[in-house]
């Protein structure tokens, strides 16, 4: 499944602030009542805070930030031009792009500047996104390349020089607590459930759903269902912290698949999504499920007026 625009962040443990005592909260089967076919309880007992976690979030953090301030990150994108069977041109974008039967062409004079790994290109299909070598169509500090959400392909197109990402100063967060290294119940679909995902622009996107992780906080009994993508889950969720203190869209996180029937849900890592950077993501939105009624006190906070 492509999750529509995302920031790919690694699954794993976070990390608490200095050395305290904080909840390990894990969901476990229990005799009271059912939740989705089984019954789940949560347990949460105290343990210490340990220096090497929060060393390893800050480093996971870093790594992050560096991502975004890539050439080519979510800070640097400046245009994402839908396409249309025919000719089309674009404001600042010399030439043709051509797009029939799903294949996009590039019709440009020599003078015009575009290049493709350094080489010189004037007439040229262009391979998407998807493609095992995709094309990266490259004009003075600009970057473009054709990407694809549901039946429709787009254009989208980076700037090195763009002011966001030349004055980037980082991203506010809740101090990492293990609190929030969650280790819920992962309840099995039978068959994954194929479902749409409504997005912030562009199209829906077509996803698998293959189960619901049932945890709890602080007496809450929460669940949320992931998409499939890849090797990983893959959670678009919105907490009570939303439009306040975090991104009203809502947070991505990342998970592992499940492992003896438990998924680890650190929200120490949960972000914001690229269309907190940039207008010009198609970024998933929460489905009604995944809207939480509790606070999620943990990961990246608003970033400017978003």
């Amino acid at each position: 499944m492509s999750r529509g625009d995302h920031i790919v962040v690694a699954a794993g443990a976070a990390a608490s602030g200095p050395l305290h005592k904080t909840l390990d909260c894990r969901a476990e089967p229990s005799g009271g009542s059912a939740v989705s076919g089984f019954a789940m309880m949560t347990s949460c007992q105290e343990e210490p805070a340990d220096t090497a976690f929060t060393a390893e979030w800050e480093v996971w953090h870093r790594r992050r930030e560096e991502r975004l301030k890539q050439p080519q990150g979510w800070l640097a994108l400046v245009g994402l031009h839908w396409l249309a069977s025919g000719k089309n041109r674009f404001e600042g974008l010399p030439g043709v792009f051509h797009l029939a039967e799903g294949r996009v062409t590039l019709k440009a004079a020599p003078e015009d500047g575009y290049s493709i790994g350094g080489v010189p290109v004037s007439a040229r299909e262009l391979e998407s996104e998807s493609a095992e070598k995709p094309d990266k169509l490259q004009i003075g500090n600009r970057t473009m390349l054709v990407i694809r959400r549901g039946d429709q392909l787009a254009l989208r197109v980076w700037d090195a020089a763009s002011p966001l990402r030349t004055t980037f100063r980082g991203i506010d967060t809740f101090p990492p607590s293990a609190r929030w290294r969650i280790y819920a119940s992962w309840e099995a679909y039978p068959v994954p459930r194929a479902v749409e995902i409504s997005s912030a622009a562009g199209p829906p996107t077509k996803a698998l759903v293959p189960g619901r992780a049932h945890f709890g906080v602080a007496g809450d009994r929460l669940s949320l269902e992931p998409t499939l993508d890849g090797d990983e889950l893959f959670f678009v969720f919105r907490d009570a912290t939303a439009r306040a203190e975090t991104y009203g869209g809502g947070r991505f996180l990342v998970a592992e698949l499940p492992r003896d029937g438990k998924v680890v849900l650190d929200f120490n890592r949960a972000v914001n999504p690229p269309c907190v950077f940039t207008p010009y993501a198609t970024c998933p939105l929460p489905e009604p499920q995944n809207v939480l009624p509790i606070r999620i006190d943990a990961g990246e906070k608003r970033y400017g007026d978003h």
